[in-house]
């Protein structure tokens, strides 16, 4: 399993918790295991084909994945929304 960690609003839909155990071969199949196991994140993270959402940013082991990206054990999988804004 990879250890999925979750930032900002996207801790507070799953519970207030920002470390998941989620498996999948590829980030897609993992991102969908996290929606199922946190009923909250449904349809935030992924749209309904199933591709990530443009205002979300998913990186493994700090390298940007899409959601073709292979995914291991142990792998750390960060989920964030992105940030706009300015001055």
């Amino acid at each position: 399993m990879a250890r999925v960690l979750l930032r900002g609003q996207l801790k507070r839909m799953a519970g207030d918790r920002a470390e998941h155990d989620v498996g999948g071969a590829t980030l897609a199949e993992l991102l969908r295991g996290l929606e199922r196991a946190q009923p909250g994140l449904d349809g935030w993270i992924l749209d309904e084909r199933g591709r990530i959402r443009r205002h979300i940013n998913v990186f493994v082991n700090g390298e940007y994945g899409s959601e073709e990206t292979a995914v291991a054990d142990g792998d750390r999988v960060d989920v964030l929304p992105a940030i706009s804004g300015g001055g």
